[in-house]
């Protein structure tokens, strides 16, 4: 798959996308691969978006937002949500202001969404998850129950954020398996979105990525529709264009076909994969022969994990 490569300030915004097949580029050392699209059989607007921002030779932006489908304007909301980060972080890039971080810009940019959708005083809503890569990094921001995943080259799950919503917590305190979670009737309520007064945002430490991490940011219409070992082992088969249109074939076919045993959701769809892996990369001297170059000894860092907290549920709205 031919992958375009895009230079510092330029974006890729997908507004009411309907895609069969993944947007390629080449970002941030990798490539990242989009997909959106609507249903299967759904003639309205697609209410999910999704934005790609370089920021750098080193550093983008990857963003899904997912407007809420049992509120009003849900599509309005998500398309707010993706205009007020870019614009945000394109302000940042042109006055380049001393001091202020990628960070602050995009905890800005989702604070000016949330106030833009609660102007519209239509009970619009929308979720939102986003990826920093910057300085060999990713760090997620997340709002409801769009989530963010990263995977190892041998399958070890070395990020995966909580929903936002009653079933998400319950989860993460082990009080509902995956199974149960996937099928549970109160799946579609979130406890957290852009458009309400309480919203907030989560953010996470970096995590260092290695040449062989697979990252995914999607909305629930993949979630709901793969489980998570699935998702695990797409992200570590291979380049992240074969990923993304794995990931969006599977999640697309089941909504279509339903079938005993196997999760079942129909809903717009929409996933940013994040990979190195494939890519030709110049031959760098190891630490040892570093080290023994300037008659020294290699010494290791340790690596170290950071736990996120748990944030306290808001008032429920279905999705």
């Amino acid at each position: 798959m031919h992958s375009q490569a895009l230079a510092p300030g330029e974006v890729r915004t997908y507004l009411d996308a309907d895609m069969r097949a993944p947007a390629s580029f080449e970002v941030a050392g990798g490539v990242v691969a989009v997909v959106s699209c609507r249903r299967p059989e759904k003639a309205t607007a697609n209410q999910d978006a999704a934005a790609l921002i370089v920021t750098g030779d080193d550093s983008a932006v990857l963003i899904v937002a997912d407007g809420c489908g049992g509120m009003a304007s849900g599509e309005q909301a998500a398309r707010i949500a993706i205009e007020c980060l870019v614009a945000s972080i394109g302000a940042l890039q042109a006055n380049a202001v001393e001091g202020q971080s990628l960070r602050t810009a995009i905890l800005d940019g989702v604070e000016a969404a949330n106030r833009q959708i609660l102007e519209l005083k239509t009970g619009a809503g929308a979720t939102l998850a986003v990826v920093q890569l910057e300085n060999g990094e990713a760090r997620p921001y997340h709002v409801g129950d769009s989530q963010i995943l990263m995977v190892g080259g041998r399958g070890k799950v070395k990020l995966l954020t909580t929903s936002h919503s009653p079933v998400g917590y319950a989860v993460q305190a082990g009080m509902l398996e995956e199974h149960e979670a996937i099928d549970h009737e109160e799946r579609h309520l979130v406890s957290n979105y852009l458009g309400s007064a309480e919203m907030h945002v989560e953010m996470g430490s970096g995590r260092r990525l290695s040449d062989q991490d697979g990252l995914l940011v999607a909305s629930d219409g993949v979630l709901d529709n793969l489980l998570l070992d699935e998702l695990v082992g797409l992200l570590k088969s291979g380049p992240a264009g074969k990923a993304a249109a794995k990931i969006a074939d599977l999640a697309s076919e089941r909504m279509r076909e339903p079938r005993e045993g196997r999760p079942h959701k129909p809903d717009d769809l929409t996933l940013v994969v994040f990979s190195r892996r494939g890519m030709k990369r110049a031959a760098k001297p190891s630490v040892e022969s570093a080290a023994a170059a300037e008659g020294g000894e290699a010494v290791m860092a340790p690596e170290i994990s950071m736990a996120e907290p748990i944030k306290s549920a808001e008032p429920d709205i279905g999705i």
